[in-house]
């Protein structure tokens, strides 16, 4: 989600910024009636909307058949164009704003822009702690990774920051069953430092929060206080360090739990080599039976499809979203399947809104089978450390 960038690495992206900038896709005019036609065919990669900056895109269907759009975003009153186009949104250059924009669509292509429902000034830590939201420039102010859910009639938001208060995120709630405030912050100071937090409700009401790599806690009916304490989750499988070492852990954020048939699938984002910022920004998964595991192994999705957001469309289909994610500009599609990718963070997606289509069964023995159709985004690279 966030990080820094060494001085080696910043000499080879811009190296391959050079190298790179000239396949670099230029802006487009996108074509609505064939962005319908390719939404329909369910077949490839579906670039829908290219004219803005996001990261970490989470699309849910909500209660109006509406479908509702967020991410990390820019300011809205930032105009996108050129010179910020491939912002990587870290470190001091991040142009990453602290206003949770919300986007509406009836059919993935056409997107409409909400009044921004929340930003950080009127959240929990703006009431808790407002001297920092003085004292600390708003050039600082990051809010990341944000999700909407929509759960006992009332929509729920959660996010992390690094700033104005350190691991200052907040849980909101709104009042009734509109996305708008005045929203409740039900935890509180228990929220805090919860790295790219998630949630979901089982099939008996009870509602989970998971965050980090990869913590689960369940949450009291009144959503106030943790039943418990959190536990660790991991896949069974080891992912093998750039250090020789062998570590735990579904990858290093953008986590996720969601129920398919009868398996809780736990959904996680790495680099490819497990290095930071080198390779492709992928999506990872694991199977169990219960919410809090044990989880199976570690199982690849996809491909340039780090912390994006599995979802069902109405008619029941799967995408996953995925974004332009890397220290170089969009590389060619041309051989991209046998390129090793590993010398710095790389990808083919655009910069903007990727729907990805996902090949999501239920097999016999109730395993859960999930592939991307897109070739381009369903085989892992020559520079997976893991092998599959």
């Amino acid at each position: 989600m966030f990080g820094k960038l060494t001085d080696k690495t910043k000499i080879l992206s811009c190296a391959l910024f050079l190298l790179t900038g000239m396949l670099s896709a230029s802006a487009q005019t996108l074509d609505k009636k064939q962005l319908l036609a390719d939404i329909k065919a369910h077949q490839k990669a579906v670039l829908v909307k290219d004219d803005f900056w996001i990261r970490d895109p989470y699309i849910i269907l909500g209660p109006d058949d509406h479908y509702y759009l967020t991410g990390t975003t820019q300011m809205p009153e930032l105009s996108f164009n050129e010179a910020i186009k491939y912002n990587v949104g870290l470190g001091d250059s991040s142009l990453v704003g602290w206003k949770m924009r919300v986007w509406k669509s009836k059919d993935l292509v056409a997107w409409d822009e909400m009044k921004v429902p929340f930003d950080l000034s009127t959240g929990f830590w703006a009431k808790e702690q407002p001297a920092a939201f003085t004292e600390v420039p708003q050039s600082t102010w990051h809010l990341w990774a944000p999700e909407l859910h929509f759960i006992n009639g009332r929509w729920m938001f959660l996010h992390t920051t690094p700033a104005p208060v350190k691991g200052g995120a907040n849980f909101g709630i709104s009042t009734g069953d509109k996305l708008e405030p005045p929203f409740e912050f039900p935890l509180g100071t228990l929220f805090k430092d919860k790295h790219d937090p998630s949630l979901i409700q089982d099939t008996d009401g009870k509602i989970y929060l998971i965050y980090g790599n990869t913590q689960i806690v369940e949450l009291s009916k009144d959503l106030k206080s943790f039943v418990g304490q959190p536990e660790f989750i991991y896949p069974s499988t080891l992912r093998d360090m750039p250090n020789g070492k062998k570590e735990k852990g579904i990858g290093h954020e953008g986590v996720a739990i969601k129920k398919i048939g009868s398996k809780y699938v736990q959904f996680g984002t790495g680099w490819s080599t497990n290095a930071g910022r080198k390779g492709s920004y992928n999506l990872y998964y694991a199977l169990a039976d219960n919410v809090k595991g044990p989880y199976g192994s570690r199982q690849f999705a996809g491909r340039f499809l780090g912390h994006g957001t599995p979802f069902q469309d109405r008619e029941g289909r799967w995408w996953c979203t995925a974004f332009f994610n890397a220290n170089v500009p969009p590389l060619d599609k041309q051989g991209i399947r046998t390129r090793d990718l590993s010398v710095t963070a790389q990808t083919i997606n655009q910069q903007g809104l990727t729907l990805v289509p996902l090949d999501v069964r239920v097999l016999k023995d109730g395993t859960v089978s999930i592939k991307a159709l897109d070739p381009d985004y369903a085989f892992p690279g020559p520079d997976e450390v893991q092998k599959f």
